[in-house]
């Protein structure tokens, strides 16, 4: 059972639209193969009722009504009443499974509460309504009051409650007290179908419903992206993963919709997915070290089951200061590029030398990176700018200090401009005007950012200069705008030597 819409919900600053949760609705019946979900708590406000509504109005036509749930509360049928008029048909009665929270959150004996249950149960079974039971705080009941949990359970289990579900609530269990648990659940009532709904607290939820399925669990409890209260609830992404290749259970999920549907409730949620996070983080399928490029060339020594294909997804290869010639040319590969070791020796280093500035290198930028690398490094520079400094100030001019080798002899100019690069195209070519030497007209100058790059990562920049008559460009590529046009200033000096 998905829980994204009701407990979900419940995360800190979440709260979906009604189109928002009409929408997430149809993809978890309709394309991810989810059972059932549980979308609202009864009573909440006119919107969610409306809300309610319309999903059941089209689960019904589409003949998932019977999927649909609600979190209801022991109340003489209020919560029925709602339901009834929304359109469903099951609800998720919400009891206390601890001796603690009957007596000083409800303040009355567990025979009180266990006498308003049965009123609540029969009520439903005359309104044709179904019954799940949560036995909230379970998790601390059955370790601190055990008897008091078996004392609920007796009285109930005789009752039309289809599925007794068990709520480690405050998130408190681990891998061995949840086997501990659960078998004595299974153990006492190997008849009555349980269900298992585990939160992260100790970011265990996932190990724990794994558990709890080993131990003969009927059914869990997720959310999608591991919504929820405080630390969130086990990731639907994460158990499915689990199910299907540590447990060979096989599920109705249908595991290429898993990314497609994570990244929907990612945006209606506002809840960003961690790169880390197993299945559908960002980096989760990304290779960054070149040893593991090596070796996935190599019968796919680096690959698990999990195949990013499963999930809708494509394998990645990080670009940056760790990544070797296997990372580069399984990139290149992918642009369709073709390199001879010599080139790809360059572009790799070009790589390593971007990274080395902690920069974020994409697939998207490797073609201007390989145009950089290998238009523009055919021969030795005669022109070589060794540094440039900028001062900017406010109020006065900007102004920049250049020193450049030429020939063998290093000079030095400073000069100030109406911006940046015009400083240094000043100080430049005052050193030029004291040589004799000619310079060209600069005639355009455009900046590029590769598309899907970053512009913290690569800015590529292209100047048309003119030069005794003809007119040709030069291109620089750097993290930064500025330094990229020097890169481009330096080219086209180098150009000009040989017109």
């Amino acid at each position: 059972m998905d829980t994204t819409l009701r407990d979900g919900e419940q995360t800190s600053s979440v709260s979906f639209s009604s189109q928002e949760k009409t929408s997430i609705a149809h993809l978890l019946l309709g394309e991810l193969g989810v059972n059932r979900i549980e979308v609202a708590s009864a009573r909440v406000s006119d919107g969610e009722f409306k809300t309610v509504k319309k999903i059941a109005s089209w689960a019904q036509s589409a003949g998932h009504i019977d999927k649909i749930e609600i979190l209801g509360f022991v109340d003489k049928g209020a919560s029925l009443d709602w339901i009834k008029k929304a359109g469903c048909k099951t609800i998720n009665l919400l009891t206390k499974g601890s001796y603690k929270h009957v007596t000083e959150q409800l303040r009355k004996t567990p025979q009180e509460h266990l006498d308003d249950i049965k009123y609540e149960v029969e009520l439903a079974h005359k309104m044709e309504i179904n019954v799940n039971l949560y036995l909230e705080d379970w998790s601390n009941g059955i370790i601190n009051s055990e008897e008091y949990v078996y004392f609920m359970m007796d009285g109930l289990k005789d009752f039309p409650i289809k599925r007794f579900m068990l709520p480690d609530t405050l998130g408190v269990l681990n891998p061995h007290s949840t086997w501990r648990a659960c078998r004595r659940m299974i153990n006492r009532y190997p008849n009555l179908h349980f269900d298992f709904h585990a939160h992260n607290d100790y970011d265990l939820a996932v190990a724990n419903t794994m558990v709890a399925v080993e131990v003969g669990i009927h059914g869990i409890h997720a959310t999608i992206n591991g919504l929820g209260e405080r630390a969130g609830n086990a990731s639907l992404a994460s158990l499915i993963a689990v199910f299907h290749d540590q447990l060979n259970i096989e599920t109705s999920i249908r595991e290429e919709y898993i990314n497609k549907v994570s990244r929907v409730v990612e945006s209606y949620s506002g809840q960003v997915i961690s790169a880390n996070q197993p299945i559908v983080g960002d980096n989760v399928f990304t290779q960054c070290a070149g040893i593991h490029a090596d070796g996935d060339n190599k019968n796919n020594l680096y690959f698990n089951d999990l195949f990013p294909e499963r999930f809708g997804r494509i394998r990645e290869y990080a670009l940056g200061k760790l990544s070797g010639k296997s990372n580069i040319r399984k990139n290149i590969e992918a642009l369709g590029i073709e390199l001879d070791e010599a080139d790809m020796q360059k572009v790799t280093d070009r790589v390593i030398e971007l990274g080395d500035k902690k920069e974020i290198i994409t697939q998207d930028d490797l073609p201007y990176i390989i145009s950089d690398v290998l238009k523009n490094n055919e021969k030795e520079s005669r022109i070589k700018i060794l540094s440039f400094a900028f001062v900017l100030t406010k109020g006065l001019r900007p102004t920049a200090t250049v020193k450049v080798e030429i020939d063998g002899q290093e000079h030095e100019w400073t000069a100030p401009g109406d911006g940046q690069y015009h400083a240094f195209s000043k100080a430049l070519y005052k050193i030029y005007t004291r040589l004799n030497k000619p310079i060209p007209t600069l005639t355009n100058y455009t900046v590029y950012i590769p598309p899907g790059g970053r512009t913290d990562a690569l800015v590529q920049t292209v100047i048309t200069w003119e030069f005794n008559g003809k007119t040709f460009k030069t291109r620089g590529l750097d993290a930064d705008q500025t330094e990229a046009a020097v890169k481009a200033t330096e080219k086209m000096l180098n150009i000009i030597e040989d017109m």
